[in-house]
């Protein structure tokens, strides 16, 4: 009987070793990052981002200040979709992304007539400030400036006049051209709603 335990535990150690090496050697690990890294690529943005504006917040705390940035960013694809966010964090990289994904969740269809200009003229509004936008002739360009060219650039607005009437607070000119983008229709949506033709209404 002693005979016969001795020779089945050398059996028992040989079956665990090759179990061992593999992960010593870490190739199970090797093998799952290979698997890994097609799942793990990017895809590729859907929309482009322009930073407004970058502000520095601070606290003032028993132990001392404490430092945070706040940023604007928006968003488009130059083609009638745009949007605008903001974001805070201790750092201003942090900051930027988190406003760029508010940003992209806040994207709204503007109308946009011969893929260059507004259907009409209109006045946007945030705060105490007011932005007015008017159609312009092919060959114009963008006539802005600061937050509101981005805006209108991101959009897909080529000709345009535009002039600011009130604050000039970025954030506010920023959303009050949004608002204003926001309120244009086209000669076709305002016959659709009044249940008419379009050449009825020119």
């Amino acid at each position: 009987m002693e005979q016969e335990i001795e020779k089945v535990e050398p059996v028992a150690a040989k079956e665990a070793e090759p179990t061992e090496k593999p992960r010593r050697n870490g190739k199970p690990n090797r093998q799952a990052r290979e698997k890994r890294q097609p799942r793990q690529q990017r895809q590729p943005k859907l929309y482009e981002e322009e930073v407004i504006s970058i502000g520095r917040v601070t606290k003032v705390t028993k132990g001392g200040r404490h430092f945070r940035f706040s940023a604007v960013v928006v968003v488009g694809d130059r083609k009638g979709k745009v949007g605008l966010g903001t974001g805070k964090a201790n750092e201003v990289p942090d900051a930027i992304k988190k406003a760029s994904q508010a940003a992209t969740k806040n994207v709204t269809r503007v109308s946009i007539v011969e893929e260059r200009t507004i259907p009409h003229e209109a006045t946007g509004v945030c705060g105490a400030s007011k932005v007015m936008l008017k159609p312009a002739n092919k060959g114009t360009g963008v006539k802005a400036g600061g937050p509101v060219r981005s805006v209108l650039e991101m959009a897909g607005v080529k000709d345009i006049l535009s002039k600011s009437l009130g604050s000039s607070t970025k954030v506010n000119m920023a959303y009050a051209t949004l608002n204003a983008l926001k309120s244009q229709k086209t000669a076709e949506e305002v016959a659709k709603l009044r249940g008419k033709k379009v050449e009825d209404l020119i």
